[in-house]
């Protein structure tokens, strides 16, 4: 015999407290889960200030399930005018999203997450749109896909983790797979890039320069201007991505530049201008796990603490304007991430690649002959409304 579970009330987010509730969730999610590493909550909580650059062309709503009159689950639907341009589309999003797992209560599994599911849909189709799609959130520069494959390690640095049971509660709500991407796992072996030297070479002769990243001063402000511009000009196509402007992405860079090694992140230049790169970072991730999601005074100490321990590092981004490529700029990248990153005063004994859609042949191809090993596969689903 089934017990009915307690009713399940999904209410739209509205007032401080509520907000609070709705960034309490994920650790009553993960409780327990070794892998988990908890974001720092007031970077969660400033994505919905009304000065995020996101409001300017979009919009969005917070729901929080309750039942027993605690929070047990969380989702925003939000309207990317800037997706649905480029894409010619009513397509609406959803992200945020975390639920506990009540496939053994009530008479319905995953009843929670399908009222979630469900409300967030009602609210896109209120504001015109015809499909949903995510988990993105807001845009896929932020958080987005969902782990499928690859549960047994942590998530590294900007990279999503949930628990096993979301593929199955968004298929019965009866979303479908738009798109798969992967992660790389690489050993750092002081032999395997070899071959890569050999186009470092030819790049040389090529008239390639290459250096590393500025991270000081004008000389910083520069270099993220110009990194602005190969990123626009390089993945301006890329699925289900809108564009930023250089704003928003000099706004995002400063974030990140306290935790740049410039020994991972590469770039390359001919004739003075900027013509590829290779964004690597450490793996903060291995600092953040013991902060509890909070940067007070403790939390900085600790962060100053462990960074010293990091070992491992996520390569986010490789880039290689098309004009020169035959000049052999991408692998050189390669190849001199890893001399750089496996120097003697460097801790980095294994990296990940992430990540990469399933149908960019392109990257996967130098990926592999890297010595990259798929390791960990993401989705992004999709459901007429």
């Amino acid at each position: 015999m089934v017990i009915s579970a307690s009713p399940i009330s999904v209410k739209p987010v509205s007032t401080t407290a509520e907000l609070e509730q709705f960034l309490d969730i994920p650790a009553r999610v993960y409780a327990g889960d070794p892998h988990w590493v908890p974001p720092i909550r007031a970077d969660v909580a400033k994505q919905f200030q009304p000065n995020n650059p996101f409001f300017e062309y979009g919009r969005l709503q917070q729901f929080v399930a309750y039942q027993d009159q605690q929070p047990v689950g969380r989702i925003v639907a939000a309207v990317n005018d800037r997706l649905i341009e480029r894409e010619g589309a009513n397509i609406g999003l959803f992200g945020f999203f975390e639920c506990i797992d009540d496939r053994t209560t009530g008479d319905q599994p995953f009843a929670i997450a399908t009222q979630l599911l469900n409300i967030a849909g009602q609210w896109l189709k209120d504001q015109g749109m015809t499909h949903i799609r995510g988990p993105i959130d807001l845009s896929t520069h932020n958080n987005c896909l969902w782990l499928v494959d690859g549960f047994d390690a942590p998530p590294y640095m900007m990279m999503p983790y949930n628990p096993p049971y979301y593929p199955k509660l968004i298929e019965q709500a009866g979303f479908h797979k738009a798109k798969d991407a992967y992660a790389y796992r690489f050993s750092v072996e002081p032999n395997l890039l070899q071959k890569f030297e050999k186009a470092y070479q030819i790049a040389l002769k090529s008239g390639i320069t290459f250096r590393s990243v500025a991270t000081k001063g004008e000389a910083f402000e520069q270099d993220c201007r110009n990194l602005y511009r190969l990123f626009t000009q390089a993945f301006s196509n890329n699925w289900s991505s809108t564009p930023r402007t250089e704003e928003e992405f000099l706004e995002e860079a400063k974030d990140l530049k306290m935790i740049v090694d410039p020994d991972i992140f590469p770039i390359a230049e001919y004739e003075g201008e900027m013509v590829g790169f290779f964004m690597g970072l450490p793996d903060y991730n291995q600092v953040f796990k013991h902060l509890n999601g909070k940067l007070n005074w403790i939390g900085i100490l600790k962060f100053l603490w462990y960074r010293r321990q990091i070992d491992a590092a996520r390569m986010i981004a490789l880039c290689a304007l098309p004009e020169h490529r035959r000049k052999m700029v991408a692998p050189a990248l390669v190849y001199l991430v890893h001399r750089n990153g496996t120097g003697p005063s460097k801790r980095y004994n294994k990296a990940e690649l992430s990540w990469i859609y399933e149908d960019n042949m392109p990257s996967r191809k130098i990926t592999e002959a890297s010595g990259g090993k798929i390791y960990k596969t993401y989705r992004i689903y999709e459901k007429a409304l």
